[in-house]
């Protein structure tokens, strides 16, 4: 059965012709219920940590109406989304009593969300995930608690970044690096607790000996983090859950008490999208890692880190009905990993006839495609374009949930001409579908003038001090 969600782009790309953009469909959805006049409201609440709340307001077929069918899959798309961007533990619905019993279903024990789900009631340490319907009135407000954090620069201060095969430590004084260092370490590997913790404290001493004293310290890691404590993260994946639970998640509020100075924790993410912000002298910024998952931070139109997932590698793209599916995790088609990483370049490359060594890694896979690209394979420019246009339509999506004025694209995907030939499409795509909101956007690949303010410099940045701490 067709849906009103699935539209075919203006620019096809060349090894996916059934891609069906998410922003295509929901644009269209809203379009057909607004030419229906009989539209109604429907807006989301989203409460995640500390009492935050973040709304988003659409249209929808009302109640009865022929077409209210259709409500279902654009509204199931638009949480789905809302979730992995923004993340929450309780959706209120006001709209359609349709809408809310169905996103009820589908995000019980065992609805087709359960994953979801269950994922956010842990993250947020909740006893289960909710979904409520109310009227419009009783909707929960926004309510916006995220704070300045970063572009702090005076005084001794360290910044950690803890990569998943090193960790890297800076020693910064008044905005300048005196000090840096990487340490090869492997936490995903690693049950013992102690190792990690040990390996932490090892960077942040070897930072020390170079600073007079240490006034701050900021943390950049991957994973999910509230209140600076650890929620969930790859790196800390074999550690069992009891000790992950006694020792992981404060493993850096514990940090700040042994070195007695302020402790601040962002996603990697987030912290190359400040790093970013920090060398364009703007905001608004949304940083995009193309590797071996998809990785995004936000910087906000206020220059914040706003506290939110930024997880859009859990977040749809695609509509198509036969949409890869994230078969590691969530079983749901269509989400940004199978998009925007390595997997997609695996994907989609054996449909120019190139062939992978059985036995070579995903990250071996890609080079083997760049390397074959680069000595006259001209058949695989095709693989990039298509990931290209993927790119394009999902920035256009993404500035539908996000302020953008900036998309800065990193990873392994985006070097080298396959590259070049990624970030072409994508403002191709963009000028075609929608002029007006490409002329605002701007897509950057890191150059000097972004390289200036690194990722340790960027941690570093984060805590504030008191103002009675001089240097």
């Amino acid at each position: 059965m067709s849906s009103l969600i699935r539209v075919a782009p203006k620019i096809v790309p060349p090894l996916d012709p059934e891609f069906r953009p998410a922003y295509l469909g929901n644009r269209h959805f809203e379009a057909q219920a607004k030419a229906s006049r009989k539209a109604v409201k429907m807006i989301f609440a989203i409460e995640a940590a500390a009492g935050s709340v973040t709304r988003f307001e659409t249209l929808a077929f009302p109640d009865g109406h022929a077409l209210a069918g259709e409500n279902l899959a654009y509204a199931d798309r638009i949480v789905k989304f809302l979730l992995w961007a923004r993340g929450g533990w309780k959706v209120s619905v006001a709209g359609p009593k349709a809408v809310a019993a169905h996103l009820a279903k589908a995000y019980a024990k065992k609805g087709a969300r359960a994953f979801d789900a269950e994922f956010m009631a842990k993250v947020y340490e909740k006893p289960a995930f909710v979904v409520r319907r109310c009227t419009l009135a009783a909707l929960p407000k926004a309510k916006d608690t995220a704070q300045p954090v970063g572009r702090h620069l005076e005084g001794c201060r360290i910044g950690f970044d803890a990569g998943g095969s090193d960790r890297k430590v800076a020693a910064v004084v008044n905005g300048k690096e005196v000090f840096a260092v990487e340490t090869v370490w492997h936490p995903k590997t690693t049950s013992d607790a102690q190792y990690h913790i040990d390996g932490v404290n090892d960077s942040i001493k070897q930072a020390a000996a170079h600073l007079p004293r240490i006034d701050a310290i900021g943390v950049s890691s991957a994973g999910i983090y509230v209140n600076n404590r650890c929620m969930v993260a790859s790196l800390f994946r074999k550690v069992p859950a009891a000790q992950f639970n006694k020792r992981i998640k404060p493993i850096y509020t514990d940090l700040g008490k042994r070195w007695g100075v302020p402790v601040e924790v962002a996603n990697d993410g987030d912290v190359t999208a400040l790093a970013g912000a920090m060398s364009l002298k703007d905001h608004s910024v949304l940083g995009i890692a193309m590797g071996t998952s998809q990785a995004v931070g936000y910087v906000d139109k206020r220059g914040y880190i706003t506290g939110w997932l930024n997880e859009l590698a859990f977040a749809p793209v695609d509509y198509a009905e036969g949409a890869p599916a994230d078969e590691e995790w969530s079983g749901d088609q269509g989400t940004g990993v199978l998009h925007f990483s390595q997997d997609a370049v695996i994907r989609l490359a054996p449909r120019v006839g190139f062939k992978f060594d059985r036995k070579a890694s995903p990250g071996e896979k890609l080079k083997a495609v760049q390397t074959a690209f680069k000595g006259g394979r001209k058949e695989l420019a095709q693989v990039f374009e298509t990931i290209g246009a993927y790119l394009g339509y999902a920035v256009l999506q993404y500035a539908r949930f996000y302020d953008i004025k900036h998309v800065l694209l990193l990873g392994r995907v985006t070097s080298g001409k396959g590259g070049d030939i990624v970030l072409a499409t994508a403002r191709k795509v963009m000028a075609k579908e929608d002029a007006k909101l490409a002329r605002c956007i701007t897509l950057h690949v890191p150059d000097e003038a972004t390289r200036r303010v690194g990722q340790a410099i960027a941690a570093a940045s984060l805590p504030a001090i008191k103002k009675t701490r001089v240097s």
